[in-house]
């Protein structure tokens, strides 16, 4: 009976011992717009989910839902996760916007942030990266490779980060290729390999040699490939599968620093509300492999606008520049300023068709 008894003390005391260890867990949650498998933006995103996993050990826990709509539902999944006992939730669509803070309103204990938005509270912090840099290379090869003159765009929804982009794309291609056309249509989704498939074709139908998006399935690349003779870039991830073409190169979101910095901060006691906004110099933002599909000159070419960007002695919107009106935006050397650039709400000149309301 007496060892039985022992036996028991001690089982119990491990049970206990395991639970304290559970909770002494940080528990750090994430919300997904698209799944983990979708070769893209959620894509990178997990990623750095499982980079913070790897650094942090038993330190932290991490909780995720995927395919998660924007909207009502969004708001549902961060309460959960914030009853669940999360710190710390990340939320990864511009769209999560207002559920993130209506929620983090109800749980002033619980850290938010938010990528891509830009309301901000004390427990809600703001991230994204300057993908228009990224945008800006991508138009460089773009304008170089194209020989129809016209490069497709699919278009997510019509907000300032992907109006940004195809002016970014489109004025860099046009630098270096005076005859060239952007063509572009709104997918009005994130995430839908049938809606993308279906826009890269219509694009390839209508003359399209090049295929941008701002969507995060490779659907546009499986298209491309199929129909031939059409180049295409990586979205958010590198989508190597589909190098050396139709992919040629890519944008490549790198997550994984901010998020490690920002888990530490909570960690640590130290978290504040902050707004970041970095690009290729700092990191967040990377360009995939030129692929050897694509001619040295115009690799070189890539390369040298890459490191000028990097080294912010080049910015993509620097005048002169019109609006898509022709009237005046930006005077010789001038640039662009980041409280404009966050609510572009215009394409520049040259670029054909409106942008939805």
């Amino acid at each position: 009976m007496k060892l039985n008894a022992i036996l028991a003390g001690a089982a119990l005391a491990l049970g206990l011992a395991g639970a304290a260890q559970a909770e002494d867990k940080t528990k750090i949650g994430f919300v997904f717009v698209g799944p983990i498998g979708d070769g893209g933006w959620t894509y990178e995103h997990n990623q750095g989910r499982l980079a913070v996993e790897r650094e942090f050990g038993d330190k932290i826990e991490t909780v995720y839902q995927e395919s998660v709509p924007e909207g009502a539902d969004a708001e549902r999944v961060l309460t959960q996760m914030a009853l669940s006992g999360a710190k710390l939730i990340f939320t990864t669509s511009f769209g999560y916007m207002d559920p993130t803070i209506n929620v983090a309103r109800k749980f002033p204990d619980v850290k938010f942030e938010h990528a891509t938005g830009y309301k901000r509270a004390e427990n809600v912090g703001t991230y994204s990266a300057r993908f228009y840099e990224g945008r800006a290379v991508q138009g460089l090869i773009a304008g170089r490779m194209t020989e129809s003159n016209i490069v497709g765009y699919i278009a997510s929804y019509p907000i300032p980060e992907v109006v940004r982009g195809i002016n970014a794309a489109y004025l860099h291609a046009k630098k270096v290729n005076p005859d060239v056309q952007f063509k572009v249509i709104w997918a009005y989704t994130w995430f839908d390999p049938a809606k993308e498939a279906d826009a890269a074709t219509a694009l390839i139908e209508q003359g399209a040699d090049v295929i941008l998006q701002h969507t995060d399935s490779t659907a546009p690349q499986a298209a491309a490939e199929k129909a031939g003779n059409v180049i295409t870039f990586g979205q958010a991830s590198d989508m190597s599968e589909y190098a050396p073409s139709p992919r040629v190169s890519s944008i490549i979101d790198n997550w994984t620093p901010y998020y490690i910095e920002r888990i530490q901060a909570v960690l640590d006691g130290t978290w504040e509300s902050d707004d970041t906004w970095d690009g290729i110099g700092p990191g967040m933002v990377k360009i995939g492999e030129i692929s050897s599909a694509v001619p040295e000159d115009v690799k070189a070419e890539a390369l040298a606008l890459k490191a000028a960007l990097a080294s912010g002695d080049y910015h993509p919107f620097t005048g002169p520049l019109n609006k898509q009106d022709g009237s005046p935006w930006l005077a010789e050397g001038e640039v662009a300023d980041d409280a404009t650039l966050l609510g572009m709400n215009f394409f520049v000149e040259g670029l054909t068709g409106e942008i939805p309301q």
